[in-house]
């Protein structure tokens, strides 16, 4: 354990700094926004008692093959032991089943159940017009261009 270094009086950070850093700091302000857009889609997703991480879950697994963990977990930026406790709420509502791969029994397979693929249709109108309301809050900048720079950011 490192000992904490005493600091006197000139050598402290200056607050200016601490304002430089709060105006200018990507993850500061890319953290603020995701917490702000996550709690509009919780919201807007509460009438189907789903979260916004839930309801990108359901939508990773609506694929014409059923994906195993890895391809999802990265779809979503997730390790498998989140990704693996995020499914336990969606699996026990009967959305979302984790089965056996049976090319490799130590590959599971995710399969969205009708329920969940149900679910989707009543939620996916709702998701459109709270993106179609975000995406009027950025009048000066081109949407599609914005999500382009965030996956380029998002890219490990």
């Amino acid at each position: 354990m490192s000992k904490p270094i005493p600091l006197s009086a000139e050598s402290r950070l200056p607050f200016e700094t601490t304002l430089h850093v709060r105006d200018h700091c990507l993850c500061l302000h890319v953290q603020r926004a995701a917490r702000a857009l996550a709690r509009r889609f919780d919201e807007a997703l509460r009438p189907f008692d789903l979260t916004n991480q839930q309801f990108s879950l359901l939508m990773s697994l609506n694929r014409p093959q059923p994906p195993s963990l890895g391809p999802v977990a990265s779809l979503l930026a997730m390790d498998r032991t989140t990704l693996t406790a995020a499914l336990k709420p969606l699996e026990r509502r009967g959305l979302v089943s984790v089965g056996i791969d049976p090319e490799d029994r130590r590959n599971r397979l995710l399969t969205l159940l009708p329920a969940g693929h149900a679910l989707l249709l009543l939620a996916v109108p709702i998701w459109e017009r709270v993106h179609r309301e975000v995406d009027a809050l950025l009048p000066e900048t081109d949407p599609d261009r914005f999500r382009h720079d965030l996956r380029a950011l998002s890219r490990p």
